[in-house]
């Protein structure tokens, strides 16, 4: 597994190293942003094409992703974090990771100028793995026909990707964060392959929980407007473990928001483990969300908003009582 972050890295590696990838890759690009099944069988097809091949299959991401280059603020919902996304690739099969900060300058490349620099000089692709309805370049101005022109002439091949349907709709990262907006959970978990599941460090906060009298481990999002919105029983386990934490496994209740009654800025996922008393700071956690509770509401008051939040927790215990603990990566 490796990463090479930025063309002046790979073209510094090739200077100093030998090319990283000296009989060429298999390559894919993309924002791969929640890794869903329909990225899984994109992932599939150059995993296959590489091991025909000899070579490495690569993955081409962009930070920040283009819409957030644009859009800003007003981008959709991040599905995953930077760090997420790599893991998933790699555990997907991905050998290499090749990440290019989105900036002006890349932006102002014409699509021949991408595809010379970038695919040609930078990575020596020898297979090309794109949707057909793909677009590159300065305003979009390169596509699926160009590449393979510009293939045929430079010696690599093009190939379409293989579109995935679940009840007749091809499988999108809008249409994840679409299921999750709605919390259609069960939906997502279709969509995704895997339950949705969110990954942090725990960081210190305003202890505002202990005041409360309901700690909570808190998540930084590490970006604006979360996916979710609102209050959610989940499974939590220390990232690594695989879905839910495998042996660490706990549960809890976990807001995720921006704590409109205590005048919370930036958003963040606050995790309560019911019966579970040790210290976290510091830990990589992965939380798991089984089922929503209620919307993230403001309320007249810390009082009312100490009185629901244990309300909350006698759900959470309700809910998991009668639903059996989901089976972890370890279980099956």
């Amino acid at each position: 597994m490796r990463l090479i972050r930025g063309l002046h890295n790979l073209q510094s590696c090739t200077q100093a190293e030998g090319h990283p990838f000296p009989q060429g890759c298999v390559a894919t690009i993309g924002n791969f942003d929640g890794v869903h099944r329909g990225h899984q069988a994109i992932i599939e097809q150059v995993r296959q094409k590489a091991l025909a091949l000899g070579v490495p299959s690569v993955a081409m991401v962009f930070e920040p992703q283009p819409q957030e280059f644009f859009a800003g603020a007003d981008a959709p919902p991040r599905l995953m974090r930077f760090r997420e996304k790599l893991t998933a690739l790699w555990q997907y099969g991905i050998d290499t990771v090749v990440c290019l900060q989105f900036t002006p300058r890349l932006r102002k490349l014409s699509a021949k100028e991408f595809v010379e620099r970038v695919l040609i000089d930078g990575l020596q692709v020898r297979h090309l793995v794109v949707g057909d309805d793909f677009r590159f370049g300065c305003d979009r101005g390169g596509d699926f026909l160009l590449l393979q022109q510009q293939g045929a002439a430079a010696g690599f091949s093009v190939e379409n990707t293989e579109t995935v349907l679940i009840a007749g709709e091809r499988i999108s990262s809008t249409r994840v964060r679409k299921a999750l907006a709605e919390n259609r959970l069960a939906d997502a978990e279709e969509l995704l392959g895997r339950p949705y599941a969110i990954e942090g460090r725990v960081l210190h906060g305003r202890e505002l929980g202990r005041k409360l009298d309901a700690r909570t481990a808190n998540i930084g999002l590490g970006h604006k407007n979360p996916a979710l919105r609102g209050v959610y029983v989940v499974q939590v386990g220390r990232a690594g473990d695989g879905e839910g934490g495998g042996e660490s496994c706990s549960f809890g209740a976990a807001n995720i928001g921006y704590r409109p009654t205590v005048d919370g800025v930036d958003p963040l996922l606050e995790v309560h483990l019911l019966d579970f008393e040790a210290e976290l700071y510091g830990e990589r956690l992965r939380a798991t969300f089984l089922h929503q509770l209620r919307d993230e509401v403001r309320f007249d008051g810390v009082e009312a908003l100490k009185k629901q939040i244990h309300q909350d927790f006698a759900d959470a215990r309700a809910w998991l009582a009668s639903h059996p603990p989901r089976p972890t990566n370890r279980d099956r």
